[in-house]
């Protein structure tokens, strides 16, 4: 093993338990700031403007531990899907493998076969058959014969030493894509322990944050406050569609498009949420970690962490039209990406602070929130 190899392995040490480190030490910063928060809320529970501040609080930190959660949970998608295609590419090269045994064993056969063929022929004296003054074309025949032959063995010799170099370079490959796959094993495991520790840390803050909402009027001035942010969103996202390319809308689609994820809906468009608060869209459950897909072509005009919806995208499909999907355990794609129909974007989650896995699901035209079942089918 090279010594340039060694420092090399040594500096990727260093950079992952310094990377594990730092993600440690933000952990522990969070859990003492929650604890200092639950010592105050304590000390304060009779004292409503000091709840509401330690509420405000919460939903700081609440944001915080989710975006943790989101980045942890992106790294152990993006894991998964390089095991799934190490996986794959060793079945490919233990099939270019087989392929190429089968074919060195053909061609060593030909060899084998010509190599018999020659010695049963025997050697002839080229010189003495000139001087035996041998017809001169069987001679010229005979060479154009032996010529042939020697070249046919030649290049079946070459014929094999080039299948046995591309079995030489698969076999490298094999080794790369074993020690990748045990690599990324190690970096899966690695992973788990810390979106286990990131979701245990999320919990704690939304149980505390959950105390301070006991009462409906609290609950309320939650969902109105939720209400403002998302309103907020969406003026800001009708003022970039107007700079966005030209795009086909949906209503071409309308009644045909698939649902972004798979599950069944739990609240339905237009039905009552907490007293004249209703749903501006419907909530699928489904299983944490599924993949949220686009339900139609489009540009990604806002990917980020919004108070009560958690971690949301939202899609630009032209003509006034797009497509809001919230609550993600992680964003697949960022502000300015292009997507197209069917492509992965999101991770189904519990963010924005619900206790059940699931995908809270938009459709607007020029700002309108419309009931997406018209749509979906």
């Amino acid at each position: 093993m090279s010594s340039h190899f060694l420092l090399k392995a040594s500096i990727i040490a260093g950079f992952l338990i310094l990377s594990s480190a730092a993600h440690a030490n933000d952990l522990q910063r969070r859990q003492s700031e929650l604890k200092t928060i639950q010592h105050q809320i304590s000390a304060q529970q009779l004292d409503l403007r000091q709840t509401s501040k330690q509420r405000e609080k919460l939903q700081s930190l609440l944001r915080r531990d989710e975006k943790a959660v989101a980045s942890v949970a992106k790294k152990v998608n993006k894991t998964k899907i390089e095991l799934a295609q190490a996986d794959k590419k060793i079945s490919e090269l233990e099939q270019q493998q087989g392929q190429l045994e089968q074919q060195k064993q053909a061609q060593q056969e030909t060899l084998s076969k010509q190599l018999a063929s020659a010695y049963l022929t025997g050697n002839h004296d080229y010189t003495k058959m000139i001087l035996n003054q041998q017809n001169p074309a069987t001679i010229e025949r005979l060479l154009a014969y032996y010529q042939y032959l020697n070249k046919a063995r030649i290049d079946a010799i070459d014929n094999l030493k080039q299948t046995q170099t591309e079995l030489d370079s698969v076999e490298q490959q094999q080794i790369a894509q074993k020690d990748k796959l045990n690599k990324l094993m190690l970096d899966q495991q690695e992973q788990a322990e810390q979106l286990t520790a990131e979701q245990q840390q999320r919990q704690q803050t939304l149980q505390e944050l959950q105390r301070t909402l006991t009462s409906k009027g609290a609950q309320l001035e939650q969902l109105q406050i939720e209400e403002a942010s998302l309103k907020h969103v969406i003026d800001a996202a009708l003022k970039a569609m107007k700079h966005s390319p030209a795009m086909d809308g949906l209503a071409r689609d309308r009644g045909r498009l698939n649902w972004p994820t798979k599950g069944h809906i739990t609240h339905k468009f237009g039905s009552q949420r907490s007293g004249v608060v209703t749903w501006k869209g419907v909530v699928i459950s489904a299983p944490e970690g599924n993949n949220i897909r686009a339900i139609a072509g489009g540009k990604v005009i806002y990917a980020d962490w919004l108070r009560g919806f958690g971690m949301v995208i939202v899609i630009d499909h032209g003509k006034g039209y797009m497509s809001l999907y919230g609550h993600a355990q992680a964003l697949l794609k960022s502000a300015g990406d292009t997507v197209s129909k069917g492509q992965a974007i999101a991770l189904v989650g519990r963010s924005g602070g619900q206790s059940q896995a699931g995908l809270y699901f938009e459709v607007r035209h020029k700002g309108q929130a419309i009931n997406p079942a018209k749509y979906c089918r």
